[in-house]
């Protein structure tokens, strides 16, 4: 089965559940889960149980697509995402970014936790991403091409909506939310980046540095969607005099920790639209 009929058959089954019409889909990283309590459930489905999903297997993301009101606006929350480091195949990650273009979503938010590599941030600063640089070793839009699903070469000039991350930035700074906005640089992971790494992604010019995001990102662009991206920094990672032994226990804390904060942006941003 094509990718195009693999897409038509999980939409099929979401439609299946529900007639809901979200209009901005919601990517959820790592210890950023707790924004679904505040969503008016219409709808909720495990990833496990629509066809052609993969399976989850980070501990701190739920693994289910949720479908409601978040501040009275119809969204679709992706809780959890895929991983290239988990054994998934770049279409795989990506495929839950199709599924919401067909369920016709407006826009994509996707968040992330990241380490910083701008001495100027600090574990628990939002970066408002304004660019990537893009460290994977696959491509998502690598193979044919299908044009129901969007161009052969997709321009990314204008990958991260202007408007939007104007608008984030906006609100932040209006309730003394820590932010700034960066570029973000994606690596293939499961490890963390050593020193020399993060001397050397700051010296390309990344302000932060994660394991995901980039492939949704460009499957978003690929399916003409605009795409905010929000980095909630989990540990300072320059210079490489401050760095400290990181495990996942500890993203996780800070990423809780902060979801407030990030919580409070998406509602507010999503009062504006």
């Amino acid at each position: 089965m094509q990718l195009y009929e693999q897409i038509q058959e999980a939409v099929a089954f979401v439609r299946s559940k529900t007639d809901f019409r979200p209009r901005t889909g919601i990517i959820l990283g790592t210890g950023l889960g707790d924004l679904t309590d505040d969503v008016e459930v219409v709808a909720e489905m495990a990833y496990r149980d629509i066809p052609h999903f993969a399976a989850s297997t980070v501990a701190s993301h739920k693994g289910k697509m949720i479908l409601g009101h978040l501040g009275g606006h119809p969204v679709a929350v992706m809780a959890g995402r895929f991983h290239y480091y988990e054994g998934w195949t770049m279409q795989q990650v990506t495929f839950p970014v199709r599924v919401l273009k067909f369920l016709e979503i407006e826009r994509l938010i996707i968040t992330n936790v990241s380490g910083g590599v701008n001495p100027h941030l600090q574990a628990g600063d939002l970066v408002v991403v304004r660019d990537h640089i893009n460290l994977l070793p696959e491509h998502p839009l690598r193979g044919a091409n299908d044009e129901r699903l969007g161009p052969r070469f997709p321009d990314m000039l204008h990958t991260y909506d202007a408007e939007l991350r104007r608008r984030a930035l906006a609100i932040a700074r209006s309730h003394h939310i820590r932010a700034m906005e960066g570029v973000y640089s994606a690596m293939q992971g499961p490890n963390l980046e050593t020193p020399a790494e993060y001397a050397m992604l700051r010296r390309l010019g990344s302000d932060c540095t994660g394991m995901s995001s980039v492939p949704e990102v460009l499957v978003a662009r690929h399916s003409d969607l605009p795409v905010l991206m929000l980095s909630m920094v989990s540990n300072v990672a320059y210079p490489p005099s401050v760095i400290k032994v990181t495990t996942v226990e500890d993203v996780i804390a800070v990423g809780r920790a902060a979801e407030p904060r990030l919580s409070l942006v998406i509602k507010k941003l999503l009062e504006t639209i």
